[in-house]
């Protein structure tokens, strides 16, 4: 059973999978240290991993906590998952301002090639993907509202001309505002439009 349990945590540490972390914690023996399982550095050698199924029994075996993946954070998926909660938190707030990378990797404290590699890691998209997302769910939404035009929308998230949100509503969304305002309309009536 214990082979078992090894080799299962052994291969998550082989695919860097978060599976694992909060559950296991593996110690180094050649660095002396420990880690979650999904930690980013060096994969170490299979003879020289011992697993620990908590914090205390890997810091009773002598072994300290690793400053990459911090393991003892209690944070279940450790220090990039909270970077890609406060980068999404940013953008969600934010949405309506013009943001760079830059500015947001200063807002939060992180480098922008730092932020951006994280972020795409973690989630599968850019940063840029998920506020143009964002910026597309805040347009639907104040499309619905029939108190609003559509250049005020395209305004509220931070297009500069009609013509461009436009363009990249359709892209993004399939259709256009418009468009997109005459369904909702009428689905909201119980029609159905094809």
């Amino acid at each position: 059973m214990e082979d078992d349990l090894f080799q299962s945590v052994y291969d998550a540490i082989l695919r860097r999978d978060t599976c694992y972390d909060g559950r296991y914690y593996v110690g180094i023996t050649s660095t002396g240290i420990f880690c979650r399982p999904s930690c980013r550095s060096r994969i170490p050698k299979r003879q020289n991993v011992k697993v620990f199924g908590s914090i205390e029994e890997a810091r009773q075996a002598g072994f300290r906590a690793c400053k990459r993946c911090q393991p003892d954070n209690p944070s279940q998926h450790g220090p990039d998952a909270e970077m890609v909660q406060r980068i999404r938190g940013f953008i969600q707030n934010r949405y309506s301002e013009s943001l760079t990378l830059g500015e947001m990797g200063a807002a939060l404290n992180l480098s922008p090639f730092h932020l951006h590699r994280v972020y795409k890691r973690m989630t599968g998209i850019t940063p840029a993907r998920e506020l143009l997302h964002t910026r597309m769910e805040a347009a639907k939404h104040l499309l619905v509202q029939k108190d609003r035009t559509i250049a005020d929308i395209a305004a509220a998230v931070r297009y500069r001309s009609v013509s461009h949100f436009s363009v990249v509503f359709q892209r993004t969304i399939g259709c256009t505002p418009s468009e997109y305002q005459i369904k909702k309309e009428l689905s909201s009536n119980g029609q159905h439009c094809d």
